[in-house]
């Protein structure tokens, strides 16, 4: 295997890693907060700050290098339209990951403390999880495009 197809495999695989954790949990912790089973949401909130830091982080951090070295590797120009609209969405999802993971640590710490002192769950943990539901639509549709520029390649303006 060539250093490019051996370095487009870590980009397919570590793009894999970013949106299938944050897909995955986004999906338990959205249903878990339903329940409004404190226990539940305690454990489901620790295990995807867990998720974020062990697969999302090293991915969101191995995908722009692996990405531009490709491009540069494939003879592409950064500023190609549908690379560009890549990184400017790349960007945008990044910008609402960062106060996700945010709102995360404090709503696993806000859940931790309720289930440890048997109490319902405050008002600002919902709040939290409003915003958190909320950063989350833009950044998953964010990353949706990019996939979708990435293997389609689209000339998109002259």
């Amino acid at each position: 295997m060539n250093t490019y197809l051996l370095l487009k495999t870590l980009h397919i695989i570590s793009s894999v890693l970013l949106v299938g954790t944050g897909f995955g949990s986004a999906f338990y912790l959205y249903f878990i907060n339903r329940s409004k089973n404190v226990a539940a949401i305690a454990e489901v909130s620790r295990l995807v700050v867990i998720a974020d830091w062990c697969f999302t982080t090293p991915a969101v951090i191995i995908q722009p290098i692996s990405g531009i070295a490709l491009t540069m590797m494939a003879g592409w120009a950064l500023h190609t339209p549908w690379i560009l609209l890549s990184l400017v969405l790349y960007l945008l999802a990044g910008a609402c990951w960062l106060p996700v993971v945010w709102l995360q640590i404090k709503m696993r710490n806000m859940a931790k403390s309720a289930c440890a002192q048997q109490q319902e769950l405050p008002s600002l943990y919902w709040q939290y999880a409003r915003y958190w539901e909320y950063l989350g639509y833009p950044a998953f549709l964010a990353m949706l495009a990019v996939f979708y520029l990435m293997v389609n390649k689209p000339a998109l303006w002259a």
